[in-house]
């Protein structure tokens, strides 16, 4: 099953894992040391982020390496910018009209 990057971005556990794969590349027991839920829950984690994207695994040796993959985390990025530059508009608007009306507001006094 092919899984959605909002989807996995949602979960707060697998922000914090993309966040500390985004410093180094980590082994799966690495990762799984940061957290106090079991190994498994991590993997499950780890299992999402790599079906859509978000990291790799790579084998060395005995041990599996995850790395992240921040080419998808930019179609995130500009998904949201869209929006970003909507209300930073509106806001603008806001403040012009807001400035305006307190100038009106003092001509009167």
């Amino acid at each position: 099953m092919r899984r959605d990057v909002f989807q996995a971005i949602a979960d707060p556990t697998r922000r914090q894992i993309i966040g500390l794969l985004s410093q180094q590349t980590l082994t799966l027991n690495s990762v799984a040391a940061n957290f106090e839920v079991s190994r498994p829950a991590i993997s499950k984690h780890i299992k999402i982020l790599t079906e859509c994207g978000l990291i790799t695994i790579r084998q060395q040796g005995r041990e599996r390496f995850c790395e992240a993959n921040f080419g998808k985390l930019k179609e995130v990025s500009d998904w949201a910018e869209q929006y970003r530059i909507f209300w930073a508009n509106k806001l603008d608007a806001l403040e012009n009209f807001l400035a305006k009306e307190q100038q009106a507001k003092k001509k009167i006094n």
